[in-house]
Formats: structure tokens, sequence, C-alpha cells
């Protein structure tokens, strides 16, 4: 059932002030300075610090698929995995890289179900073996205005959605997210009605650039990014590549999803990157690049569909302006 919520009770991801990384090592600083920290602080710190540098010593094996490539420099991995959207583990940016490691991503299964001729149920290493592993970089582009450069390990979800053989009613894909209050601490908090839900169109669905993705930086995907599988989507904001995937469901009607429910005016159920449609209270019209936030760095302009036009295709005849 859907509980609707009034403004004043509602944390939603644009009003959550970011922490760069500089003003975190610079309260670090001020706080030893000021004997507030402890030996236990001190090794507490270091041990999260660890766990975000070093989430998983698993490397994971993929060819590099040379279609998708960009000459952009990619962000760090320090920067990758410890600045996240996650909010199961808390809703600031630090919070999933200090809180994540509760996250059991073994044994783990998919639920692949709904309007298909097969439906399957997957433990995720037989998911991983349903086509070969490709890394490809991507642009990921958040809809608050930061944006990051990845290498991610995956393959096209098109793969999947052949093997499972949809029938003529399926005309969405809908990805439901883990939501277990004993590994979930952010659970607690009333942000969104549990589980995450997310869900695209089936043209969307099948286009190449859709991936599910299975690691990032050659190693298997740190818990705080959506271990052990989640959806990358380039070309639209980072809220609709549902992350810790537990149910994949064929629809025919359209999915109704977390974000889009929570608050209709900010989220639409599309959510293309779009320079030129404006978040009801700010311009989507530049974005800051995590690791460039030099006081002197410009902001960069943002590009239609993230600079994917490939996809816009997929839209041709819609008001993207209505359809945002």
């Amino acid at each position: 059932m859907l509980i609707q919520r009034t403004p004043s009770n509602i944390i939603l991801s644009s009003e959550i002030t970011p922490r760069e990384v500089f003003e975190q090592r610079r309260q670090f600083i001020k706080q030893i300075a000021a004997g507030a920290i402890g030996g236990a602080g001190l090794l507490a710190m270091a041990n999260r610090e660890a766990f975000a540098q070093n989430a998983s010593a698993q490397k994971l094996a993929a060819t590099k698929n040379p279609a998708y490539v960009l000459t952009e420099s990619k962000t760090t991995y320090k920067d990758a995995t410890t600045y996240n959207n996650y909010y199961e583990f808390g809703t600031d940016k630090a919070d999933p890289a200090q809180t994540a490691g509760s996250l059991k991503t073994r044994p783990w299964t998919v639920s692949i179900e709904g309007e298909v001729n097969k439906p399957m149920k997957l433990d995720i290493d037989s998911l991983m073996k349903i086509a070969p592993l490709e890394e490809r970089i991507y642009r990921l582009r958040c809809v608050e205005g930061w944006s990051m450069v990845i290498p991610w390990i995956g393959f096209s979800l098109s793969n999947l959605i052949k093997k499972v053989e949809p029938n003529s009613k399926a005309k969405y894909v809908e990805f439901t997210s883990l939501a277990d209050k004993s590994q979930m601490p952010g659970l607690r908090y009333g942000v969104l009605d549990w589980p995450y839900v997310e869900g695209l169109r089936m043209d969307e669905a099948m286009h190449p650039l859709a991936l599910l993705s299975f690691g990032m930086y050659g190693e298997v995907l740190p818990n705080q990014n959506g271990a052990p599988v989640r959806m990358v989507l380039p070309w639209k904001y980072g809220f609709k590549s549902a992350k810790s995937i537990v149910k994949i469901r064929f629809t025919s009607e359209q999915p109704k999803t977390a974000w889009n429910m929570t608050a209709p005016r900010e989220y639409g159920f599309y959510s293309n990157v779009n320079p030129e449609v404006d978040h009801p209270r700010w311009s989507q019209a530049h974005e800051r690049r995590i690791g460039e936030d030099g006081i002197f760095t410009k902001k960069r302009n943002t590009l239609m569909f993230n600079g994917y036009s490939e996809v816009a295709s997929l839209y041709s005849g819609m008001d993207l302006r209505k359809f945002y």
C-alpha cells in the first residue's frame, strides 16, 4: 500500500548536503588536533577507509569492449566507492562505504518472473554466466548535479531478456532491490516505501547500453556500489540504476517506481539526462565531476542523454518535458 507523506517528513536525495572528500579530511584533522578522536576512533576510521579502498580483493575478468571507451579521465576507485547514493545504508554520501559491510552477497538469488515464457530463479554465479563479461567505461550522471566516469563489468541486459523469452504482454521491466533490515540500517528511516523499485520500458531494457553489472575497476562490485548485481543506465540519472537486485519482473503496465511515487514532480519515470529540463529547484544544465573539486574548476555542461545520443531514437516523437 502506498503511504502518502507530506514534504515535511520526506528526506529527498536532492536535499542531502554533499560532503566533499576534502571537507571530510579537514574535519578529521580538526578533530585530531582537538583531541576529539581517540585511538579507538582512529582505528575505526582507518578500518572504514581500508574497506572503501579495498571493498573486494576478488578480481573479475572481463574483455574490454572498444565500443564503450571514453577519452575522459576515469574517476578514481576511492572516489567512486566513498561518494555514493545508497539510501538503504544511509542518506549521507559517506554512509554506504561505512555501513555496507553488513551486506551478505553470498548466497544470492535473482528471480526473473512475470510475463515471460521461461521464468527463472538463478544464483548469482549462474546469472553471471548468461553471457560473456565485458568492461565498459560509462559516464554516470546524478540528478543532484555530480558525475563520474567508471569502468563497469557486466553484459547487456538484453542477453538475459532473450533467455527468459518475454511474451507479447511484456511492455516493461521492473527491478526490485533487496530490503533486509538486518543488513541495511537505512531501512529504519521512512525515506522511501521499501523495497526500492525501478523500471524501464521494454525497448529501453533491450538497448545495448543497458548493462547488467557485476563489477567495476576489474573487481566484483563493492557492497556500497550495489553488490552483487545492479543496473547501469548511462543515459539516465543515476537513481534509475537499481542496486542489489533480487527480482526482475516483466509487466504489462508501467512499474510504480520508488522515487517517482515519493516525489513525482522531481523524479519522472523516464529520468533521461536532459539539460533543458530543470529540476523543480535547480538547473540541470551543468554538472560537477567528482575528483575535479578545485575551487577554480569550472562545472561541465550537461550533455543530452549524458552524451549517449544513440538512445535518442527510443524517444522519437515524445515530449521530453512531459515525459521527464
